[in-house]
């Protein structure tokens, strides 16, 4: 009996896992629109996992997980920005709301967009994907990787500007070309 409860839970565990990491990158960008920084963002999507894997049992298989963890991650959200002194007037006027459901609303536009950057992404030389990997994705700070690139901080500030400004302009052509079509 025991062995079975155990291999249930490993069951549980892993179902919510697979879930939760497939869901992990849209609940990011979810709790973003809401969080001053993205550490926050990133403390907010912790807390979130904690509170859906409380609730997993409550959770209808039947249903997208998807929006059901982001009602958590509003909560939480709210939770947190409450504990804020300075970030507590987003929560007034219903203004965490607000910006949740323009966000939503975006959902397409801003999938659209990202679908493009992958693709720009894919056009930059390997030494600029490397800067943009490092410090988005890895989230590595300007001067780790001026240290690891062997440039100064200003340097690598300069580049990941002109990096920005280049993908922002490949994202509007292919925009306009799709348009075109």
């Amino acid at each position: 009996m025991a062995a079975d409860a155990a291999r249930r839970d490993d069951r549980s565990q892993e179902h919510f896992l697979r879930l939760f990491l497939e869901s992990e990158r849209e609940l990011f960008r979810y709790v973003s629109a809401l969080a001053p920084s993205p550490e926050d963002a990133q403390e907010i999507v912790q807390d979130t996992a904690v509170a859906l894997w409380k609730k997993f049992d409550q959770y209808d298989v039947a249903r997208p997980f998807t929006p059901w963890a982001c009602r958590f991650a509003l909560n939480i959200s709210k939770q947190w920005l409450a504990r804020q002194k300075r970030w507590q007037a987003i929560l007034r006027d219903n203004l965490a709301d607000q910006l949740v459901g323009r966000r939503m609303e975006l959902d397409a536009h801003i999938d659209h967009r990202l679908r493009h950057l992958h693709g720009c992404l894919e056009k930059l030389p390997a030494p600029q994907r490397q800067l943009v990997d490092g410090y988005y994705s890895r989230r590595i700070g300007v001067d780790e990787l001026a240290a690891e690139t062997r440039r100064s901080a200003e340097a690598v500030y300069k580049a990941l500007q002109r990096i920005r400004h280049a993908l922002q302009k490949c994202i509007e052509q292919a925009v306009l070309k799709e348009m075109a079509t």
